[in-house]
């Protein structure tokens, strides 16, 4: 059976085994690794001479616009082979080069923008958080537009090095900012491209991942900016005497100082994870936003997140108090109050969420931040994110002897090196401090042998 152009060899079912005697034995059922009659059933392979080499081609069947997908590869025979040996190891790299495309070895022809697109729109939200979703999106548009346009089995890790060097010097997509992208963001986005490529390796799409190996920046060292005892003693004073209709917001940053919790678990609390009689909150859940869900609630960023944490009995009074607060307020606008709310897999639940919108509805994640530039701008406090708080719960720990597991545990990190990593600086300090109070209560005398 020829090809398309009278030059190529199809070999397939019908085609006789190239080893005769072979194929008078076994009746065409040949059991060597050489010939291809025991691989008749699978085995769509053409072959067509070039020159003093062998070009073979193999059908992957059709892609999604009914277009035949075929790959190929060139096989060039050693000098000393003779004819025969030449056809009978044909036959073999023919079914190697089969297999290899069967199992997923050698690629599919599809660019990395079609394949990504697939992998986001049909995969990533069933296997996703919302948020790291909604992040993988943003990072597409940079991403398609250096390599979108390469087949996935073309890409190599020069054009991923080529496309670190661009973001690194490279002009931004967003408005907001200017210069270029940072170390951090900069790795997000060969994390997403990472992942594209082990995801076509588990589809058995590709067999490499050129995203390995790659030099990425380093984060320049950064001080991490945090509000000072003295500063927070002011904030938690100017706090108490705000305004019956900040209340929420009091109990927000209050809760915020003494607990070290991220903002979406804050958001996320409820009155029944309050143990009164204990005094001690637990983080079960996070309420967070993004473009295409709202605010919506998820489950903890990781299983140390979920955690239990003892309360100044004030602070308990102060929640006591907000409950009988909401309670009042709620009654006040009746039927329009939202008794459900959606929780935790889009589950429909009883609407007892600490801080909500007037109607009851959550509290949208940047509420907080705009009512505290404002209280800042009002008391002349400078103003820090509210991320900043986390970071002076954990130096207040730091400072007062606690040890790093505890704080890892208290601030829900997944491993202690991450806050080590944090604070080290804050460790070092207080290491130092350690060692000036073993001097100072057992002295340095002077040494006679020196004087």
């Amino acid at each position: 059976m020829t090809s398309r152009k009278n030059r190529g060899t199809m070999l397939s079912e019908d085609m006789p085994c190239f080893n005769a005697k072979e194929e008078q034995r076994c009746g065409g059922l040949c059991p060597t690794a050489g010939c291809l009659t025991n691989e008749r059933i699978k085995i769509m392979a053409y072959i067509e001479k070039r020159g003093n080499a062998y070009k073979i081609r193999v059908s992957c069947g059709y892609d999604t616009n009914g277009k035949q997908v075929r790959q190929s590869f060139t096989w060039r025979p050693p000098e000393n082979m003779t004819e025969r040996q030449i056809q009978k190891e044909l036959q073999r790299q023919a079914v190697l080069f089969e297999q290899e495309c069967l199992k997923g070895q050698v690629v599919a022809v599809v660019k990395f923008q079609d394949f990504a697109t697939q992998y986001l729109t049909e995969t990533a939200p069933n296997n996703l958080k919302a948020g790291t979703l909604q992040n993988y999106q943003n990072y597409s548009k940079r991403v398609f537009k250096a390599i979108g346009h390469l087949r996935m089995d073309k890409i190599t890790p020069r054009h991923i090095q080529r496309f670190v060097t661009e973001m690194s010097s490279g002009e931004r997509l967003d408005r907001y900012r200017k210069g270029a992208l940072s170390a951090k963001t900069i790795r997000n986005h060969i994390a997403f491209t990472s992942s594209i490529f082990e995801y076509a390796q588990r589809m058995q799409i590709i067999s490499n991942n050129p995203c390995k190996n790659v030099m990425l920046p380093k984060d320049k060292a950064k001080e991490v900016r945090i509000y000072s005892v003295e500063e927070t003693q002011k904030i938690l004073e100017f706090l108490s005497r705000e305004e019956p209709k900040n209340l929420h917001y009091v109990l927000f940053f209050m809760l915020a100082v003494y607990t070290g919790a991220r903002r979406g678990e804050l958001l996320g609390l409820e009155f029944k994870d309050f143990d009164f009689e204990r005094e001690i909150v637990s983080f079960q859940r996070a309420s967070l936003y993004t473009r295409n869900k709202g605010v919506y609630t998820d489950s903890l960023k990781t299983v140390t997140g979920y955690r239990s944490l003892k309360l100044p009995t004030e602070l308990v009074e102060l929640v006591k108090q907000y409950r009988q607060h909401q309670a009042k307020l709620k009654e006040e606008i009746g039927d329009s109050w939202v008794e459900k709310i959606s929780g935790v897999n889009d589950e429909i639940v009883d609407n007892d969420r600490l801080f909500t919108q007037w109607q009851g509805k959550p509290m949208h994640p940047n509420a907080p931040a705009l009512f505290f530039g404002r209280f800042c701008k009002r008391t002349g406090i400078t103003y820090r994110k509210n991320h900043s708080l986390r970071h002076l719960n954990a130096s207040v720990q730091v400072l007062a002897g606690v040890d790093i597991k505890t704080i890892q545990q208290n601030l829900g990190h997944s491993q202690a090196s991450t806050t080590l990593n944090i604070y080290a600086k804050m460790f070092q300090a207080a290491q130092a401090a350690s060692m000036d109070k073993v001097v100072e209560i057992l002295g340095v005398p002077p040494v006679q042998a020196l004087g």
